[in-house]
């Protein structure tokens, strides 16, 4: 049996591979998303006072630590039973959907874009931001890094430092904002919004107007229907921050609806000896393996999934680009795995309406923003809509507050399944008896797994039996001597 390896997958964070198996007659037989490496953060924390974890569990990752920080203080809220002021969750909703504004444009423009603007079949050393920017022009490219570092301005000026920031605290916020600082906010929320809808028509001439790229996202290779998870507010449209977490089954109907704490009841992890990460499925259904439709517990967590789990958007122009995008594609739900490309960019105009109406609110400057916490710590979950999907810390501690244990389902690991499955039928659907096997051609299998934004120094937690290691011995002329593994 014949082996292609794509190693290392590329435009990600963490670190990936995936094996190809061909048969005798030169089909696929079976593919492998094989994630080779672990972090462990779920041991680090145990030990540590909980109030810790806010600023130890966002160095999961450097990419999104804002969501890990958020879904952190959340769960240290809970920890401590306290009740979180009106404006401290304002200004978390806020700084939240600035981190949104700045990852969602990072996902599109550096990771997936260069894949519809330069095209999959470019050259590599092309097929990345500078090939993009030179494409699209400077002006444009100027554009993109301008929009990006005003929202990291905010969280700068919010969390103290733009990366790994330190703003929630247990009970609110770390501070409270000025009125210069609110204005400052409100003018890059602005310009924000006209960023967001200049990269929706922006995709609408690329990849809409374009029928190869059409025809793509619709054919049956990245089409996977399953459950669909994500975060909704009390009407039941899409909220980053806060509210019950819905999940529909591949028909669009309401399969259950739950709050933070109740996550245990729904959802559970299995662990397979060939990779660190943990596979979640819908309990009710159970596991069935790696198989798609309504009968397998299997469920995504994605941009796609959020808006397939919800009935609207809570912003008037993202609520437009929603209709658009279900009129588009002939309804609710979705099942194209490519279209979360364009899910994500109506996450995109969401995040930065929800900036601007949070940064003209009233409320936003009280200086009254924590309640100091007085209760004994026990345990506590909480739940933010991180990026590349629903992210759940849940801490349990000690009356002293020192974390006895924790679990972490972070965005990434709810995909896992449907991330290896997609990656399967692209290499099904794409690698016939006969063909030449091109690099565009293993590009196109890597969109699969590209479209989900996967994060897998995050979603590594589960320890097999054993740590695989390969040890490769070379002379001083560089050839191969010997190879131990174990």
């Amino acid at each position: 049996m014949r082996k292609i390896s794509i190693d290392p997958i590329t435009r990600l964070e963490g670190h990936g591979k995936i094996d190809i198996f061909l048969d005798e007659e030169g089909n696929v037989a079976n593919a492998y998303l094989v994630i080779p490496e672990l972090r462990g953060f779920e041991k680090f924390a145990e030990g540590r006072p909980v109030e810790e974890l806010p600023d130890i569990t966002p160095r999961i990752c450097g990419v999104c630590p804002e969501a890990h920080h958020m879904a952190s203080v959340k769960a240290c809220d809970a920890v401590y039973h306290v009740e979180v002021p009106s404006a401290a969750k304002k200004l978390r909703e806020l700084f939240y959907s600035a981190f949104y504004v700045a990852d969602h444009m990072t996902h599109f423009y550096i990771l997936a874009g260069p894949d519809f603007v330069l095209g999959p079949d470019a050259p590599p050393a092309e097929r990345n931001i500078l090939g993009l920017i030179h494409k699209v022009g400077l002006e444009t490219g100027s554009r993109v890094i301008r929009a990006r570092g005003m929202a990291m301005d905010i969280i700068g000026m919010l969390g103290g430092r733009k990366v790994h920031p330190l703003f929630g605290v247990p009970g609110g916020v770390g501070k409270a904002i000025t009125e210069e600082e609110r204005a400052q906010i409100e003018t890059t929320a602005r310009e924000e919004v006209e960023f967001a809808l200049f990269t929706l028509q922006l995709f609408r001439q690329i990849v809409l107007d374009n029928s190869a790229y059409r025809d793509m996202i619709l054919s049956d290779v990245f089409t996977l229907p399953t459950y669909y998870m994500g975060l909704v507010d009390e009407k039941n449209r899409v909220n980053f921050y806060d509210g019950m977490v819905r999940v529909v089954d591949p028909e669009g109907r309401e399969f259950v609806k739950y709050a933070p704490y109740e996550y245990t009841q729904v959802i559970a992890e299995r662990v397979e000896p060939w990779t660190y990460l943990k596979f979640p499925f819908l309990k009710k259904i159970g596991w069935k393996g790696l198989v798609a439709g309504k009968d397998s517990g299997i469920y995504q967590a994605t941009p796609l999934s959020r808006l397939n789990a919800a009935d609207g958007m809570a912003t008037p122009r993202a609520q437009e680009a929603y209709e658009e995008f279900y009129a588009t594609l002939g309804g609710k739900p979705v099942h194209h795995t490519l279209a979360t490309h364009w899910a994500r960019l109506i996450e995109l105009l969401y995040a930065a309406e929800r900036l601007l109406e949070l940064s003209t609110d009233p409320e936003i400057t009280s200086p009254y923003v924590r309640n100091i916490p007085t209760a004994t710590p026990d345990e506590g979950v909480g739940i933010v809509e991180a990026p590349r999907g629903t992210l759940t810390h849940h801490y349990i501690t000690d009356e002293r507050g020192l974390v006895v244990k924790c679990n972490l389902i972070v965005g990434t690991t709810n995909n896992y399944a449907p991330i290896a499955m997609s990656v399967r039928q692209a290499a099904k659907g794409l690698i016939r008896k006969g063909q030449v096997i091109t690099e565009g051609l293993l590009n196109r299998i890597e969109m699969a797994f590209r479209a989900y934004d996967p994060c897998f120094g995050c979603a590594t937690h589960a320890l097999p039996g054993q740590m695989p290691l390969e040890v490769r011995i070379y002379d001083a002329e560089g050839n191969l001597r010997d190879v131990i593994s174990r």
